[in-house]
């Protein structure tokens, strides 16, 4: 009968040696993995106890309906230990009948509790992880154009989704589990200490083996979560950027090598999920070799007591003791494996949560001055002073740039590609800060308005016109229902857009697709400038708005800005020099300076740069 046993103790202790070895060699390099973690466990929870304070009675709740549930793990096997007791000394069927309906009212008040306890988790863990969420994207708003351009956009997407689903998960699953099932270990201990001490510890002799594999498998299952994250971040970015420029892949015949680099990319995704399956492959089936282990134990000197009718050091070891630890064995094991699991997924979920606050603690580039006021009024003089500006150290992109347009005028920056241009539009609405000079605006500097109602007064039409999902309409009042619908339709008819609204099969409330795909460029390009017209701004900026627009597109699109220069101070960017012959003032830039400014009559008359540009695109 003990020869079970010993080859049991052997395979264990074989196990626990090459286990450690390998524990000792493998090296967690978290570095190489591109998963450094910076911030402690104790910081991470500090901050997400922020977000869980305003729920912290519901949380005691929980906490009562979450031991009302552990109870029946304690009591249950109690309970059918004694049943099996009173089968066994034929005792009143009363008794019996008691027994079971004890049992009865411990599983229903349990099954009530759990449910009670799932659903004010869910419902308190999605108003946390809705307002966690909230702030990541309301930051994210306000992060300079600088620093946006700097992060890939999938890792942003990751950050709001899955990295916050992960700490939803935290708080709705994990953090639950790991003190239910803490309780229940602690429980289960003691209801078998006082059942039979002596017991308890023959069978529990497997548990420091437990304890070891568990420090062991946590080491593993945390390198397996790391490499399946930093995959499954990879892949996200490179979906997100890659259907994004599908046309581009298309149009120069990359489809193969970019299903290449996704292959490589999902290669990678699916060998650290396999890692991570290898892991628990290993790892749940020791844990269940050690519970069987004890079980043996426990039937082993059951067996040897009812064989040689004699006590167990000195106490009996009766048909219910046996019941009750068979299963309790079960109820001790399997937390201990969840335990293990759990811990895991808590750290993952710290990783997650690590991404999250590094992106919440990464400072605006742009931040309103102190002292800051709201620019409720414009008339729209705009002036540099001695401007310089760089994106890089030492790579100026504009050098001492001075000129000034009166409120009510039409100025045209033109110049060769990198001079400056586009810049100087994106300094004006303060999407970067200069590093040397003043611009102003009704010659009061923009540093000392706040950049919200800055940018109030900017209307802007880019090349590249970005429309939402959604319909015609919500595109031009972007969601804003202030708006009649007499004010959109005016605005469609003031920029000319309303000739091929009319034609649409639902008008403004005709569908958008992704990023406008089912409009034509002329079209929306239009749409933008009904967009401009109707949120009434005192600056207009056009930046390269009428390129790649097709002859009877450009008829349309040259009346409406001729239209809208009566609106206020418009700055127009635009390689087709017709559509800037009619500015106030022409300003030329030649590497980040200014080389040439007046009309277009007098810098004709000069036969310089602006001339010599001119005449090139005849």
């Amino acid at each position: 009968m003990s020869a079970p046993l010993i080859i049991l103790a052997v395979i264990v202790a074989v196990l626990a040696v090459a286990f450690s070895v390998a524990y000792l060699l493998v090296k967690d390099k978290k570095t190489s993995m591109g998963f450094e973690r910076n911030m402690k466990d104790g910081a991470i929870i500090r901050r997400l106890l922020r977000y869980a304070r305003p729920y912290v009675k519901l949380f005691v709740l929980v906490g009562f309906l979450l031991l009302v549930s552990v109870g029946y793990e304690i009591v249950s096997p109690i309970l059918l230990g004694r049943a099996e007791d009173l089968i066994t000394e034929h005792a009143p069927y009363e008794k019996l009948v008691t027994v079971v309906i004890v049992s009865a009212v411990v599983l229903v008040l349990s099954m009530l509790a759990r449910y009670y306890q799932a659903i004010i988790l869910q419902r308190t863990g999605q108003r946390i992880i809705s307002s966690i969420r909230e702030d990541v994207f309301s930051h994210t708003l306000s992060l300079s154009h600088g620093q946006l351009n700097s992060i890939p956009v999938g890792k942003l997407v990751t950050r709001v989704t899955s990295d916050v689903g992960a700490i939803s998960t935290m708080f709705t699953d994990i953090m639950v589990n790991l003190v239910k099932n803490a309780v229940i270990i602690v429980g289960v201990l003691a209801a078998m200490l006082i059942i039979n001490w002596r017991l308890t510890l023959i069978v529990m002799a497997f548990t420091p083996f437990v304890v070891l594999f568990t420090v062991i498998f946590r080491k593993f299952a945390r390198r397996a979560y790391r490499h399946v994250k930093d995959a499954n971040t990879d892949l996200n970015t490179f979906l997100s950027e890659n259907l994004s420029g599908m046309k581009i892949i298309q149009s120069f015949n990359c489809e193969k090598r970019k299903k290449g680099e996704f292959d490589e990319k999902n290669g990678k995704l699916y060998r650290s999920k396999r890692e991570q399956l290898i892991v628990f492959g290993i790892f749940r089936p020791i844990v269940r070799m050690l519970y069987l282990g004890s079980v043996l134990v426990l039937f082993y000197v059951a067996a040897r007591g009812y064989l040689q009718p004699t006590g167990f050091l000195g106490s009996t070891v009766t048909g219910g003791v046996v019941v009750s630890f068979y299963l309790y064995i079960f109820r001790f094991y399997s937390p201990i494996q969840n335990l293990a699991e759990q811990f895991n997924r808590l750290q993952s979920a710290f990783a997650s949560a690590e991404k999250v606050f590094s992106l919440l603690d990464l400072e605006p580039d742009l931040k309103d001055d102190d002292g800051a006021v709201e620019l409720k009024e414009v008339k729209g003089r705009i002036e540099f002073r001695d401007v310089w500006f760089r994106y890089k150290e030492d790579e100026w992109v504009l050098r001492g740039v001075s000129f000034t347009v009166e409120a009510g005028e039409t100025a045209a920056f033109v110049g060769a590609t990198g001079a400056g241009k586009t810049t100087i539009l994106s300094l004006i609405c303060r999407n970067y800060d200069i590093q040397q000079g003043e611009i102003l605006i009704d010659g009061v500097n923009i540093r000392r308005y706040t950049i919200s109602s800055l940018r109030r007064h900017f209307g802007q039409m880019l090349q590249d016109v970005f429309l939402f999902s959604g319909t015609v309409r919500t595109n031009i009042t972007l969601g804003d229902e202030g708006y009649t619908e007499e004010e959109v339709a005016e605005a469609c008819r003031y920029v000319n857009a309303d000739k091929f609204i009319s034609k649409l099969k639902d008008g403004l409330d005709d569908e958008v697709r992704e990023r406008g795909n089912n409009f034509s460029a002329g079209q929306r390009q239009l749409l933008s400038f009904a967009r401009t017209v109707l949120h009434r701004p005192e600056i207009m900026i056009l930046d390269e708005a009428t390129a790649n627009i097709d002859t009877e597109t450009e008829i349309l699109i040259q009346d409406s800005l001729d239209k809208m220069k009566n609106i206020g101070t418009m700055l127009i960017v635009a390689h087709r020099l017709s559509t800037i012959r009619g500015a106030d003032k022409i300003i030329v830039l030649s590497q980040g300076e200014v080389i040439e400014l007046g009309s277009h009559e007098e810098l004709m008359e000069k036969q310089g740069a602006y001339w010599a540009l001119r005449n090139a695109s005849v």
